[in-house]
């Protein structure tokens, strides 16, 4: 897939998220996301926030940050989320769905998975059903397995994954890990939610990593 054809998964993704967003009640976005120090206003924050941070915002966060990249992101994410109402953050997301603009060192597809684990993020503690689209969920996962920035390269060492529900399989090693592509994704980007519904002998070995 080109640059292109990534960047209009993206913007689906996007527009989609923002629907997500604008069908909560107010107390949802209070609640607490799979990334436990952010709640949904955070992560509409941090959606919001990565198409408009200039390398100034980046630099001066990584600073404060003292150099932990995790780091900068939650705070900026909840210090951008308290600034503006909920409908300004679903507006700035649909405004800006089809940008290009991304992170300092981050591929095309960096915004496109960040955009598809947090939907999820969201979606799971409210109990609301997201479907993953199959071809985006493919291009992040074989992405996150060779990115040296999301922690899946150590992660998934000596790991072979095999969806349960798409034709295909990724990452090299004896121990195979089988799911559905959502949770696989899930579980390869550190988020035990996605462990439930994976079998295989390389299962447990990942749930520990």
């Amino acid at each position: 897939m080109d640059d292109g054809g990534i960047l209009a998964w993206t913007e689906t993704e996007r527009r989609s998220f923002a629907d997500l967003l604008e069908s909560l009640d107010e107390q949802d976005w209070s609640a607490k996301t799979l990334c436990t120090e952010w709640t949904v206003r955070a992560m509409a924050g941090h959606l919001a926030q990565t198409t408009r941070n200039r390398l100034k915002d980046t630099l001066v966060g990584i600073v404060k940050a003292k150099g932990d990249w995790d780091r900068m992101n939650t705070d900026q994410a909840i210090a951008y989320g308290a600034r503006f109402s909920p409908a300004e953050l679903v507006a700035q997301i649909r405004e800006d769905a089809g940008s290009a603009r991304r992170s300092p060192g981050a591929k095309p597809i960096d915004p496109l998975a960040d955009v598809l684990i947090h939907g999820q993020d969201v979606a799971r503690p409210l109990g609301i059903a997201r479907p993953m689209p199959e071809e985006p969920a493919i291009a992040a996962l074989e992405h996150l397995l060779v990115s040296p920035f999301w922690g899946a390269k150590k992660r998934c060492k000596g790991l072979r994954l095999i969806a349960t529900d798409a034709g295909w399989a990724g990452g090299t090693g004896p121990e195979e890990v089988r799911g559905p592509l959502v949770d696989l994704l899930l579980s390869v980007s550190g988020r035990s939610a996605g462990l439930a519904t994976l079998t295989g002998p390389g299962a447990a070995l990942l749930g520990s990593r």
